[in-house]
């Protein structure tokens, strides 16, 4: 394990056993129930505004900064899957044009996206992460 300026050894781990994964499992449900509100009013057309394309650009950027700052695999898999979801909203923020099926299909991708974000991220809260017992071992 690294350690941090502190002294401290720095975890593996980011969200794993912690609240940030309650945290990141509601928001992922929230989204996924937001996406199945649009689809379900057929409201397939993403914004197409420069603001949204911004926005997602800057989610975009933080899930691939979280990507690489974490060596659990559950973590891993959350912030790619979230990464994903982001590019599909920059994606179709951006295309103006993009035909009405492709757009309906990225909207039940995204469900589907934030869907399996939701249950990885459960599967972080119930894991042994920096704030469980798993990891104890002698400072050295």
């Amino acid at each position: 394990m690294e350690q941090s300026l502190t002294g401290r050894r720095k975890s593996g781990h980011l969200i794993c056993g912690s609240r940030w994964a309650l945290v990141g499992a509601v928001a992922s449900a929230y989204f996924a129930y937001r996406v199945y509100g649009i689809i379900k009013a057929g409201e397939s057309p993403w914004d197409h505004n420069w603001w949204n394309v911004f926005t997602w650009m800057v989610w975009l950027a933080l899930a691939a900064g979280l990507v690489s700052e974490t060596r659990c695999r559950r973590e891993r898999i959350l912030f790619g899957i979230l990464l994903l979801q982001f590019a599909i909203g920059v994606t179709f923020s951006a295309w103006n044009s993009a035909p009405l099926a492709f757009a309906r299909d990225a909207r039940w991708a995204s469900l589907a996206l934030w869907g399996v974000a939701a249950l990885v991220s459960l599967t972080a809260l119930v894991s042994a992460g920096s704030n469980g017992n798993s990891n104890k071992t002698a400072s050295a």
